[in-house]
């Protein structure tokens, strides 16, 4: 009997020692646990901007500026239920928000609920409110399943609660708290090396809509306070999986091809796997559009336009 179990500990001892050396897969997925509560501190910002050069007519049409959006939300997750598949019912209650606008380079509108001027401004009467999501292991927000106490709040306000309510909105939201999507529960057993895949879809306005692969690879996991941290590093590409669907919706806008193209989208997470909670994650993509006057007057220097859009994004667990 004692030689079955000795010989049951060497068997044991064998594998561990296999896995050892080939590193140990680990699960990168969201863990929920009822009652829990998180928080976090959300920051989007969209850019666009337009910028003239060259020799160029002394007329307004011919000048430039840009447009500033930044929006900081400190929210708490509260984990209400989770279901047999890990899917979560999560309360997010507002705590702190700033939002500010910047229109041709002028400030067009701030709001900070640190300092608020007026108390009855609809994004005050966001302070406290709630709205409750459902979000997959994922991390993607699969439904936005009650906002109506938060927007009767809003339309209480002294002014239209247009910006309010926009916050509110059942996309907007979905891409504040899902904006960074983890593998499928049979894909999500990962080893240093290892990558997968997103897609995500931006509208440049006249210059149409481009859609990305975003591959995330895992690069380290290291140990901080007794808790593994992966490390994750994001580089995107234009997606095929899309592109065709995006040429048959005709959003590829006429004047992108007049114009030549750069992009950098890039980002970096970094995910808590013993609490199964994101620590960090950050995303930036910046596209550039050039378009040079290609029949210049030989004695002038070339006219040319140069358009470019930043769009950004930030989770950061404060809690």
């Amino acid at each position: 009997m004692r030689q079955v179990k000795i010989s049951k500990w060497l068997a044991s001892a064998v594998v561990c020692s296999l896995l050892l050396a080939a590193g140990c897969a680990n699960k990168f997925a969201l863990r929920f646990t009822p009652q829990d509560s998180t928080t976090c501190r959300v920051i989007s910002e969209t850019e666009r901007s337009i910028k003239w050069e060259g020799s160029l007519p002394e007329e307004p049409a011919f000048k430039g500026g840009r447009n500033h959006d930044r929006l900081e939300m400190t929210f708490a997750q509260e984990i209400q239920s989770v279901d047999d598949k890990g899917n979560a019912i999560a309360k997010i209650i507002i705590k702190e928000l700033k939002y500010s606008s910047i229109v041709k380079d002028s400030s067009a509108f701030e709001f900070d609920s640190s300092k608020p001027k007026d108390p009855n401004h609809p994004l005050a009467k966001l302070i406290g409110q709630s709205y409750t999501l459902k979000i997959a292991p994922t991390g993607e927000v699969t439904e936005v399943i009650d906002t109506k106490e938060a927007e009767t709040a809003v339309r209480k306000g002294s002014v239209p609660p247009g910006i309010a309510l926009r916050l509110l909105n059942s996309e907007v939201i979905k891409e504040r708290h899902g904006t960074l999507v983890l593998p499928d529960a049979d894909k999500n057993q990962l080893h240093i090396g290892d990558n997968w895949s997103s897609t995500r879809t931006f509208s440049f306005g006249m210059m149409g809509s481009e859609s990305y692969e975003k591959i995330y690879t895992l690069k380290e996991i290291k140990k901080v306070n007794n808790h593994q941290i992966a490390v994750a590093e994001m580089k995107a590409i234009p997606s095929s999986e899309m592109a065709e669907e995006l040429h048959k919706e005709q959003t590829t806008g006429v004047f992108s091809k007049m114009f030549d193209n750069t992009e950098t989208y890039s980002g970096q997470l970094k995910l808590d796997l013993t609490a199964g909670k994101v620590q960090e994650y950050f995303e930036k993509l910046r596209t550039e559009w050039v378009m040079v006057d290609p029949r210049p007057d030989p004695n002038k220097e070339p006219a040319a336009l140069k358009m470019a859009a930043t769009r950004l994004y930030s989770l950061e667990k404060i809690d």
